[in-house]
């Protein structure tokens, strides 16, 4: 589905009382308003008053990292910025060429065409993408057999903002076409605490600094998560009658949800302890891992296995995953003496 945003929402022409009277959303506007990722904040910022003075459309942006980082909201974000129209699509939702044509004819000069999951796209459609990227044109064939004639397309200057958590799986000659390329990391629990007290203002509840820190404890790095957490937080407590989240709720609630203080779900704790029950804490491949969780391999490799190996309770081998010491003790079970030895 193709989302064309209202000029209104995404133009920064607006007049204070305007402005004060936007409601805010848990997607920020500004590159003020985000909260964390300092250093492609700054870049970004430079880059975008760079092409405004020039009056030219920005350079293409890849954005690419785990899921829930922002990759969205930054994309609208620099649109917002930019004080252009953005259209967002996906990855697969483009099957033929003709759906791409049709997406880049609505573009007006500088606007933003925002493509999530960017490494899915078809092989035909990419490679219609190298020449509107780089010339600012298509070719395509119109009609068929001895009717069949080629179209110069022109298009005006856009911005292809393309958003992957694989960036890996894209081809070569469409990655070096992106003039930025930006890696978006894990969030800081400091950062996370703030995205939490923003997110809490937004949805009218009152949240202690105890219980702000817990959450961003428990969040994986990632703003989704958090927000998630602090919705099924807040019914928690407003079925207990609290009138703030203190430390305790938060605790009691997330406890329900089976999410740990590192924020490890069911999930996350079934694949260790079975690593270390079944396979002595391993090396095991992750297709074994797969099998004997019930999850796809592509699932673990994406959601679950980035986080653990971040914080460093498990370790790639060339023989396959490996439960760290560190995993061991949070578990609360006790290291084999003789690993590692």
């Amino acid at each position: 589905m193709i989302v064309e945003h209202d000029h209104d929402v995404l133009s920064d022409h607006s007049t204070g009382e305007e402005e004060s009277r936007v409601e805010v959303t848990l997607r920020p506007q500004k590159l003020s308003e985000y909260i964390g990722q300092p250093k492609i904040k700054h870049e970004l910022n430079v880059y975008i008053k760079a092409a405004q003075t020039r009056e030219e459309a920005l350079d293409h942006v890849l954005l690419y990292g785990p899921p829930g980082l922002g990759k969205t909201t930054l994309a609208m974000v620099i649109a917002n910025e930019m004080g252009v129209n953005i259209k967002t699509t996906s990855g697969p939702a483009i099957e033929k060429p003709g759906d791409l044509v049709a997406l880049l004819n609505e573009l007006k000069p500088g606007d933003v065409l925002f493509v999530d999951e960017i490494h899915r796209l078809p092989k035909v459609v990419e490679e219609m993408l190298y020449s509107a990227m780089e010339d600012y044109y298509i070719d395509i064939v119109i009609g068929e057999g001895p009717t069949a004639h080629p179209v110069h397309f022109p298009l005006p200057p856009f911005t292809l903002i393309g958003a992957t958590t694989r960036a890996g799986m894209l081809s070569a000659p469409l990655r070096d076409r992106f003039g930025i390329v930006e890696h978006m990391n894990y969030y800081t629990q400091e950062e996370l605490t703030k995205i939490i007290f923003r997110s809490a203002k937004i949805f009218h509840t009152s949240i202690q600094d105890e219980g702000a820190h817990e959450l961003s404890l428990r969040s994986r790095g990632t703003p989704r998560i958090a927000n998630r957490l602090l919705k099924r937080v807040r019914d928690f407590a407003q079925v207990a009658g609290k009138q703030s989240i203190d430390s305790a709720i938060v605790k009691q609630a997330l406890a329900l949800l089976q999410v740990d203080d590192r924020g490890l779900d069911e999930i996350d704790r079934k694949m260790l302890l079975t690593m270390i029950n079944f396979y002595n804490g391993g090396p095991v491949g992750l297709k074994t891992i797969a099998a004997n969780i019930g999850e796809e391999t592509n699932t673990i490799e994406e959601m679950y296995e980035p986080y653990l190996l971040q914080i460093g309770f498990i370790s790639r081998t060339p023989r396959g995953r490996l439960v760290t010491p560190a995993a061991y003790e949070h578990l609360g079970i006790v290291y084999p003496s003789g690993k590692n030895s």
